[in-house]
């Protein structure tokens, strides 16, 4: 059975930084795409970066410079690091994955996903 677990999730101010971690287990994904995306309540869920099998990054606009994807293909894990933090970033932060090679920034390209956590920044 395929598992992708969040943690590192929290309350930071605005301006601060936080690195949120996503373990996998049940398959490898080291040949496969790793992403973020993230979810307010009311809203669609949205893509926030991916990591491909050969280490490229892509970004969506609105983190670009401050949010850094990164994987430890041997920990089976990947990472989002976010700086920088504002208040248009609290949401719950979900990792997923998908069996292709090629990156997506459409959710339903992704077949695997984490229950999700929760990311609050304070004003």
């Amino acid at each position: 059975q395929v598992q992708l677990v969040e943690s590192g999730g929290g309350l930071v101010q605005a301006g601060g930084s936080l690195r949120v971690s996503c373990a996998t287990s049940g398959r490898t994904f080291s040949s496969s795409v790793l992403a973020w995306f993230r979810q307010v309540p009311g809203m669609e869920r949205e893509f926030v970066a991916a990591s491909t099998w050969h280490d490229e990054s892509y970004y969506a606009d609105s983190v670009k410079g401050r949010f850094t994807i990164s994987r430890d293909n041997a920990k089976n894990a990947v990472y989002l690091q976010m700086n920088n933090l504002q208040t248009e970033d609290p949401a719950v932060y979900y990792c997923a994955g998908r069996a292709g090679t090629s990156w997506s920034t459409r959710q339903n390209d992704y077949i695997y996903w984490g229950p999700g956590t929760q990311v609050t920044v304070s004003s």
